[in-house]
């Protein structure tokens, strides 16, 4: 009996797996748009962990968190004024934190959990892409968010409007350890 108990837990700790993020592999954008225009930001920093079942890819826990500071649009003076505008000396980073999982009936799976930006959080939902090739892991995803739902003005400068919808993307990769 003791053996069949040792058996089934080692089992349940084989399909277990944390990925060690790869910084240098993975990355998160935030697609923006204007009035005539649009940018893409991306953090040159941030700290992301994830563990899931790597038979299934099933997400079991994620996070993300990262700096204000650490976001390049490619403008300096953009950069600036978004600092600016997220309030970053009050709330100088952001997060989100898996909170549940799904998939639809068609295996579309679904994290979801609070994303928090200026010192607000809110619940969201993210489609996600899990693929395994050897022992790397990466997990894709891309959500709509709207910044006024995080207490966020909308930005005017006479004809000239930031649309408070953005795009977030990110793609985490590396060895499932």
């Amino acid at each position: 009996m003791k053996t069949l108990f040792s058996l089934l837990a080692m089992m349940t700790m084989a399909s277990a797996g944390t990925m060690k993020v790869d910084t240098q592999k993975s990355w998160l954008k935030i697609d923006c748009k204007a009035t005539g225009h649009s940018w893409t930001a991306q953090l040159k920093n941030f700290t992301a962990s994830c563990s899931g079942d790597d038979a299934t890819l099933t997400p079991k826990a994620a996070q993300l968190s990262w700096k204000f500071s650490d976001i390049d649009s490619a403008e300096a003076d953009r950069d600036k004024k978004m600092l600016d505008w997220l309030n970053s000396a009050k709330n100088p980073g952001g997060s989100w934190k898996m909170s549940g999982q799904w998939k639809d009936s068609k295996g579309q799976q679904y994290v979801k959990g609070p994303l928090t930006i200026a010192g607000v959080s809110k619940e969201i939902t993210i489609p996600v892409t899990a693929k395994k090739d050897g022992k790397n892991v990466s997990l894709d995803g891309e959500v709509w968010i709207d910044t006024t739902d995080h207490g966020l003005p909308i930005v005017k400068m006479l004809v000239f409007t930031v649309n408070p919808k953005v795009k977030i993307r990110f793609h985490l990769e590396g060895p499932s350890i």
